[in-house]
């Protein structure tokens, strides 16, 4: 996964070492982004004490860097390759993939609380090969669909999140379930069900 607006590493700090207090508006990033950052390192990491772990440096790394991010004239952008960065540098670390195929399929087919399970199973077997096929999406339409379609934000927040336009999202979500569908062998309605997309214009 390849990011070009990652700041270099700094020094290893931690917040208690920092010569100022850190400003109020630090922590009101950190209660709008920690949520999804997590939810999103979990998908890509398959371990949620580990992304845990990764997020907090995450911030840990922010808060030394602050000033120099608040300086970037789309510093949600700037915040989110900087996640990236490390996820995708952890996952090289262990030398494998993503695990979205599988944490994402089986915690929605759990959130689906299906009548009978050949429903689940079947459900399941769907959703296993709607993730893989997500997961080999281009950076954008990937990101897109794990915010809009797997963690159900809302297009607006997805564009926050990423530090783009609603715009874009729904730009790179039409690009992605076009990808999906031809890969999926999806008709043109099927398609278009792809992701609850009803808060999009």
């Amino acid at each position: 996964m390849s990011v070009d607006r990652t700041p270099q590493d700094p020094p290893t700090r931690t917040v208690r070492e920092l010569p100022v207090t850190l400003p109020a508006a630090f922590w009101a990033f950190h209660q709008l982004y920690h949520r999804p950052y997590l939810e999103y390192a979990h998908l890509q990491l398959g371990d949620r004490r580990m992304a845990g772990e990764l997020v907090h440096a995450t911030f840990m790394q922010l808060a030394v860097i602050w000033p120099q991010m608040m300086a970037d004239a789309n510093h949600e952008a700037y915040a989110w390759a900087l996640l990236k960065e490390r996820v995708a540098k952890e996952l090289l670390r262990q030398g494998r993939d993503v695990a979205i195929v599988e944490s994402a399929a089986f915690s929605r087919a759990t959130r689906a609380a299906l009548e009978s399970v050949r429903d689940q199973f079947a459900e399941l077997e769907s959703a296993l090969g709607l993730y893989a096929a997500i997961s080999r999406l281009p950076e954008r339409q990937f990101d897109a669909m794990v915010l809009r379609f797997v963690l159900d934000y809302p297009t607006d927040r997805a564009a926050h999140i990423m530090g783009v336009t609603p715009a874009t999202v729904r730009s790179q979500l039409r690009f992605a379930k076009r990808k999906l569908a031809g890969e999926l062998g999806l008709t043109a309605e099927l398609a278009a069900d792809l992701g609850a997309d009803d808060d999009e214009e």
